[in-house]
């Protein structure tokens, strides 16, 4: 079994902080393969760094066949339903993957992602992926995403942040916004006292628990059967089919 992670935005030492994540949960007959975005942005924090990312990710799917899953680590969930047109196994986001735990360990959840204007996209995705009920608040911690790892407070800042989502939500779970805090969830639920969730541990589960039960994406409908072939010009020439 083997599940391909891929990090939306070219930031390699993310990539390597997902990786670490992923292979510390992932089941014994699973391999790992975490791969950077060939183009796009630094870091998304923006509709305009996402629209930009999703190509990467497209050419990252088409660059790795064959895996039974594929996992894209930006909490945006950057071109979805354009990757399971392409791909030929199941394509999670980190946020789908991280509502669907915490919504089954208690009444309620909490997100606490980044910046504070990326709060819009992920009340979005809570709405899109039927969590309104579930979802008690979001919340920004104002690290940028770049910053995660080089700044030294950062675990402490989260923390402080969780805490005060499950007062003011009066929540159960922390869901966790953003792939580069995907080495915080022990450290962070331990301070805090209740079940803190990353997108790229959750999307790993459910993933090989789909290839396990030789899931595929359906296309009965034709919604995510492959694109039809066509041209396209400039600077996505590559990208005809």
């Amino acid at each position: 079994m083997r599940i391909c992670i891929i990090n939306p935005n070219t930031a390699t030492a993310m990539t390597d902080v997902i990786a670490v994540a992923a292979r510390a949960v992932v089941r014994p007959d699973a391999d790992i393969v975490a791969v950077t975005s060939p183009m796009g942005p630094a870091s998304i924090e923006s509709h305009y760094d996402e629209a930009l990312a999703v190509p990467g990710v497209l050419r990252a799917i088409a660059d790795n066949p064959g895996c039974d899953g594929y996992l894209l680590a930006c909490f945006g969930d950057p071109g979805l339903d354009a990757a399971r047109e392409l791909a030929d196994a199941p394509v999670l986001g980190i946020a789908e993957a991280a509502m669907h735990i915490a919504a089954p360990l208690g009444r309620g959840f909490s997100v606490v992602t980044t910046l504070s204007r990326t709060i819009g996209r992920a009340a979005d995705l809570v709405d899109h992926y039927g969590f309104t009920r579930s979802c008690r608040g979001l919340h920004a911690c104002d690290i940028p995403v770049l910053e995660l790892e080089s700044n030294p407070a950062t675990a402490e800042i989260l923390e402080k942040a969780c805490r005060e989502a499950l007062l003011a939500d009066g929540s159960d779970a922390i869901v966790l916004g953003c792939a580069g805090m995907a080495d915080l969830p022990e450290r962070i639920s331990e301070a805090i006292g209740a079940p803190v969730i990353d997108g790229v541990a959750a999307g790993v589960g459910m993933l090989t628990a789909m290839a396990a039960m030789g899931l595929r994406t359906g296309t009965a409908s034709g919604e995510f059967a492959p694109p039809p072939p066509k041209p396209y010009t400039g600077l996505l020439g590559d990208f005809g089919q």
